[in-house]
């Protein structure tokens, strides 16, 4: 059983075990430290009129970055920038709305979940400052290396039955051999995927996070155990936005 962090129904899917989605985790950081105020200046809390729903990243002055499943058609999303402690008024973050939400067209093919990723277009440019950036994504197709040591962080819940988090969470996390990743979760995953585990993991509230390798985003939070975040036998899994890279480019530039 997996979850993924932020939806509404479960669907069966024939690469995949089955999502419930009801039961899912907006993912939040399991094991996981609060981050340095604003070291991360790329990082956005995706909300809706409720708060914060899912994580996501700035790619470029106009577009962020987070997973296809936080969003289900319905919700109206803002983007805030700029944030360390959600709850802290004085904090000057940026609330921008969303212009327009691209979805892969391949995600939900054949009732599938892959193909996790959705760009928010911004409504208006984000101008750079101390606290507000994008990060890197991959310029090419690239594995990332099994045992590579990389980074989570998000505002999800700190373990199973726990709350949100108001203050950025951060955390390591070590990539996972595919084979390896297929074995644990006793299915194939796709060449889109990829797998990252202990020390810290992700939990409710994480959904559309980056994964960062070597200052570089290099996945989206996608999923994890059903029942308890963080499972050492069960990797948490990412899209891997080197495989994207095409669709990627055709939206980002074209806008």
């Amino acid at each position: 059983m997996a979850w993924m962090y932020g939806g509404e129904y479960c669907i069966l899917i024939t690469t995949l075990p089955c999502l419930s989605l009801s039961d899912s985790v907006d993912v939040g950081i399991v094991n996981g430290t609060e981050a340095k105020p604003h070291s991360r200046p790329y990082m956005v809390s995706v909300q809706t009129s409720e708060g914060h729903k899912c994580g996501g990243f700035l790619v470029s002055k106009r577009f962020v970055m987070t997973a296809a499943h936080c969003w289900n058609k319905k919700l109206i999303f803002t983007a805030v920038l700029g944030a360390h402690d959600l709850k802290d008024r004085k904090e000057r973050s940026i609330t921008m709305q969303v212009k327009n939400y691209h979805v892969h067209p391949k995600y939900l093919d054949n009732n599938s979940f892959d193909y996790d990723i959705l760009l928010l277009e911004l409504q208006g440019t984000v101008k750079k400052s101390r606290n507000v950036k994008w990060i890197s994504i991959p310029r090419k197709p690239e594995d990332i290396k099994a045992d590579s040591r990389c980074s989570i962080a998000c505002w999800g819940q700190k373990g199973t039955y726990k709350g949100l988090s108001s203050r950025l969470l951060e955390t390591q996390v070590s990539i996972i051999d595919q084979k390896k990743c297929n074995d644990l979760w006793d299915k194939p995953l796709s060449q889109r995927m990829v797998c990252a585990a202990h020390p810290g993991g992700t939990c409710w509230g994480d959904s559309g996070g980056p994964l960062v390798c070597n200052n570089t985003a290099v996945g989206i939070v996608f999923f994890g155990d059903a029942y308890t975040c963080d499972n050492p036998k069960k990797p948490d899994v990412f899209t891997k936005i080197s495989e994207l890279l095409p669709w990627i480019t055709s939206i980002t530039t074209n806008m």
